[in-house]
């Protein structure tokens, strides 16, 4: 792949085409292995609940909680350095201490050594959350980009999917602390991939010619007063509340309340992420932009009419006793919820301007994170130990149902404005 860092001569259409899609390869890999990594932790923790370190409920959603709140806090500084610096090499570089964390949990002696371990691998997820959309947006048009976000994103379930079905395969054959090896060490690999990407000048397709990047303080004001970005966060933190706590506790909900062997649960609902997650996140990239031709707030309307069917299919796979209905409730609800992800990541690079887009997707982690699945995890793991892992679940749904009215009130309200300007 040719390497650039800055403007430089322009390239041929069909040279930048073929770049732009090998560029969307690599990424889309690279956030595979970043999701397998995440989830790994969840395929493994009955093992490492059984384990000689005995670890709690509480403890083992604190270690989703602690990673996250890593992720959540680091990502405003690569967001920041995402708009003034080498996009590829901080990538680079994130790719390649999370891939090390990963594999150091594998040593772990204890909660605290394991805690640090993945907590540190959210500073390496963070520069790569942060930077990556905004270097995919710089490589195909607004009117493409629902369409190679919903390819991007697919990796999402794919690579959760896979956290789950080879970690839980790694710890049947070489145990959980195999398990953290086998999912670390192939993002080194990754990451010298990533330094022949190329990087073109920010803002490359868009219209209108981006301006200097401005300081932080002026980026987060405009950030704060965009109405329709502000919304599109908060409904975003809602339905991640909801997304990490099921990722994080289905396992493990399979294995207790629903008595499925543990090797069996974590391929069976792995399986089903693959193919909800694929058909659902390609399928809403698609149907985004096709409806773009009639509504601006196209990818909104998607979203959250999405997201609000989805919500009760959710509470009946959770209340359900009968094998065949949770599993017909639990396939419905993913493909719906998956529907969102790249109209929703579109919608918060496309409202804003080209030169503060890392910037946007970090803050836009940063709320998500800190409303969603920080809290999530750990809350229903504390509800766990109280009461029961099946009373546990059900706040999640809810925050699935609240998700969906945010988005489509933003929708709704967004178009009233600008119907209403139109007529002026």
């Amino acid at each position: 792949m040719a390497v650039s860092d800055g403007p430089g001569p322009a390239l041929p259409p069909r040279d930048q085409v073929r770049l732009a899609r090998a560029g969307l390869a690599v990424l889309t890999l690279i956030n595979l292995f970043n999701y397998l990594d995440r989830w790994v932790v969840a395929a493994v923790a009955e093992s490492i609940k059984r384990s000689e370190l005995r670890l709690s409920d509480t403890e083992l959603g604190a270690l989703m909680t602690g990673f996250i709140i890593v992720y959540t806090l680091t990502a405003p500084v690569f967001g920041r350095l995402g708009d003034t610096r080498s996009r590829r090499a901080l990538i680079a570089l994130g790719v390649a201490v999370w891939s090390v964390a990963t594999a150091l949990a594998g040593f772990a002696r204890g909660f605290a050594s394991l805690f640090l371990a993945r907590a540190t691998v959210g500073i390496g997820e963070a520069a790569y959350g942060t930077i990556a959309p905004s270097l995919l947006a710089d490589y195909f048009p607004r009117e493409r980009r629902g369409r190679a976000f919903a390819v991007f994103f697919a990796a999402i379930p794919i690579g959760s999917a896979l956290g789950y079905v080879v970690g839980g395969l790694a710890d049947h054959i070489v145990g959980w602390r195999g398990a953290f090896f086998v999912a670390g060490v192939p993002g080194l690999l990754l990451a010298a991939l990533t330094l022949r990407l190329w990087e073109p000048p920010r803002g490359a397709q868009d219209e209108a010619v981006p301006l200097p990047s401005p300081g932080a303080r002026d980026a987060l004001v405009a950030l704060l007063r965009n109405r329709t970005y502000a919304l599109t966060v908060l409904g975003y933190a809602a339905y991640t509340f909801a997304l990490g706590g099921i990722a994080f506790w289905m396992p493990s909900f399979l294995e207790r309340v629903r008595e499925i062997p543990r090797a069996q649960a974590t391929v069976q609902f792995g399986a089903i992420v693959v193919v909800t997650g694929f058909v659902g996140t390609y399928g809403g990239g698609w149907l985004g932009d096709y409806c773009l031709r009639f509504s601006r707030q196209a990818y909104l309307w998607v979203s959250g009419l999405a997201t609000l069917l989805a919500a009760p299919l959710f509470l009946l796979a959770l209340v359900a006793t009968r094998p065949g209905l949770f599993w017909a409730a639990m396939v419905a609800a993913e493909v719906l919820m998956f529907i969102s992800t790249g109209p929703i990541n579109s919608t918060i690079v496309n409202v804003v301007s080209p030169a503060i887009r890392a910037t946007a997707v970090a803050l836009s982690i940063f709320t998500i994170h800190t409303l969603g699945d920080v809290p999530s995890p750990a809350l229903v793991g504390m509800i766990s130990d109280a009461r029961s892992l099946g009373e546990a679940v059900l706040i999640l749904p809810v925050a699935t149902l609240v998700g969906g009215l945010i988005w489509t009130y933003a929708g709704a309200t967004a178009q009233e404005q600008h119907q209403g300007a139109s007529l002026k």
